[in-house]
């Protein structure tokens, strides 16, 4: 005998957590086909991406700057993660409820989830609007029709004791046991991570790196050395740079992610130069666009400059020394015409970040790019392909714009950067810094003849000398080795005859300006740290 199950509550009701278990297996459905989507598509990202970055929209900038400060850019794969497990956790409550209240309850709150998924989404500027709903929507649906497909199922097991073997919803299904329903609840987890799958394996190389890959950037002006050193007490000067084992290179290479990455992208913009350009807007008497080949066909020069995020602590890694190749970014304000009172310049990226600096600082002597390449290469995607800003002597905060799209003249009172309105100082300026390389905190070395090694910078004041300290004694001059400019780092290093026991070393930087580097300490908020970097080791016989 056949007997009909329905949505309807039995007196033996199903164990709560099969609701939950088809919750989440029902959420897993949807987010794995917005996965899908995401693979396929270069601009629609998928609703856990999407919401990701409506979290970071939102997020207060003490919270951002915990978030760099603690994880650097690996924050960025923990907010997805832990916007995953919020998911599949709120996901197990609607299906928990929806098994104890009826399919209504479930329905309407994945519904919401897709109203929310579908907002987060098209909210992105390069995804297509409607297109971004609709893929979000169908995400929902998938997700309702497997919650209510997993309640029936759960519902059924809940017969009398040893009928729940024999029961059937119709005469092709699977007897409605426990062991049934878990059957089910995989093949919807199977179903899911083959959505997964799929849109990972059906997502090739963006049109950016497609692009990137066929692009040899034309021959630049290099450009001399200007820094000059003053004499200081005994320090030796190498117009080469030093190689330490453990030294960071002259230059930072920009693969395998060694040079830094401190952005708002979840996920890297991918642009395709042939269809991309850079608009002059706002307070210029010529607004024009610039075309990406049009800028390979200029006069392109290639600068030394030193980047580093505000959020660097003392001691930290979010620094690094390129080659940037580019053009002067007066040149293509001059052809815009900056009207009278246009005081600030503003970066624009495909993202809709922003970041602003002062008009006077592309025309007080300092470089100030345009850039397309960086260390002989064209910029990779993850660094702001096609195009970025790099202004030297600034955070990257208020001047490096990625991606660029727009740079728009304004008044400095008329429009606050994307950091400004989370509570960072309006104006950047980079602070004295430096920082030991060699021996690391806490290292063990071996006593005699070692040397301590680490870089310094200060642009675009420049650094004249870099001094250490041994347990508190007195200020030690180190050798420089100065290969570039005022707006790149140095290299230093001394030799240390290290005797046995345990010590600390101190290292502080003098600008060529004769100021000390300041002594702090100063957390990063909201303008850059302060401090000397300091560190203990041990010397064993």
């Amino acid at each position: 005998m056949v007997e009909l199950v329905t949505d309807q509550q039995t007196s033996n009701p199903a164990p709560w957590w099969m609701g939950a278990l088809s919750g989440v297996a029902a959420a897993a459905v949807a987010l794995a086909f917005g996965q899908f989507i995401e693979g396929v598509s270069d601009t629609i990202p998928g609703l856990v991406l999407g919401v990701g970055e409506l979290v970071i929209d939102y997020t207060p900038g003490w919270a951002a700057e915990e978030s760099i400060e603690s994880l650097g850019s690996a924050g960025k794969g923990n907010l997805l993660l832990g916007i995953t497990l919020v998911a599949f956790l709120l996901a197990g409550m609607l299906g928990e409820q929806a098994l104890k209240r009826g399919d209504r309850f479930g329905v309407l709150g994945f519904a919401a989830f897709g109203l929310v998924g579908g907002w987060a989404v098209a909210r992105n500027p390069q995804s297509p609007f409607v297109a971004s709903w609709f893929w979000a929507l169908v995400a929902a649906g998938l997700g309702i029709v497997t919650l209510r497909f997993l309640l029936r199922r759960a519902r059924a097991t809940a017969g009398e004791p040893g009928e729940a073997d024999t029961i059937l919803a119709s005469p092709l299904e699977p007897p409605h046991t426990r062991r049934a329903f878990m059957g089910w609840t995989a093949g919807a987890g199977a179903v899911a991570l083959t959505g997964v799958g799929l849109g990972r394996a059906v997502e090739g190389t963006g049109a950016g790196d497609l692009a990137r890959a066929e692009i040899v950037l034309p021959e630049a002006a290099t450009e001399t050395t200007t820094t000059t050193l003053a004499e200081r007490a005994t320090g030796a000067v190498s117009s080469e740079p030093f190689d330490i084992p453990g030294l960071s290179s002259w230059v930072t290479p920009s693969t395998d992610n060694q040079f830094y990455r401190i952005d708002t992208a979840l996920s890297f913009p991918q642009v395709d130069p042939a269809s991309w350009s850079l608009k002059f807007t706002g307070m210029v008497d010529n607004p024009y666009e610039l075309t990406y080949d049009e800028i390979l066909n200029m006069d392109l020069v290639e600068r030394t400059i030193t980047l580093s995020c505000v959020s660097n602590p003392i001691g930290g890694e979010l620094v690094g020394n390129a080659v940037w190749t580019g053009v002067p970014l007066a040149d293509l304000l001059d052809r815009a015409g900056i009207q009278d009172g246009a005081t600030q310049i503003v970066g624009r990226s495909v993202d809709d970040f922003t970041a602003g600096f002062p008009t006077e600082t592309v025309y007080d002597g300092r470089n100030a790019m345009l850039v397309v390449g960086q260390n002989g290469e064209p910029l990779q995607v993850r660094h702001g392909f096609p195009a970025r800003l790099v202004v030297a002597g600034l955070y990257g905060y208020v001047s490096a714009t990625k991606w660029i799209e727009e740079i728009n003249l304004t008044t400095w009172e008329a429009f606050n950067g994307y950091w400004i309105n989370l509570g960072w100082s309006k104006e950047g300026p980079m602070k004295t810094t430096s920082r030991i390389d060699v021996p690391r905190h806490r290292d063990q070395v071996t006593a005699g003849v070692t040397p301590i090694a680490g870089v310094a910078w200060s642009p675009v004041r420049g650094i004249e000398a870099v001094e250490i300290s041994i347990d508190e004694g007195p200020w030690q001059v180190c050798d420089l080795a100065v290969p570039g400019t005022d707006e790149s780092w140095v290299q230093w290093k001394t030799d240390w005859d290290a005797s046995p026991g345990v010590h600390r070393i101190d290292v502080r930087a003098v600008d060529k300006n004769g100021d000390i580097q300041p002594v702090g300490p100063k957390d990063v908020a909201p303008d850059g740290a302060e401090g000397y970097h300091a560190i203990l080791v041990e010397v064993v016989a």
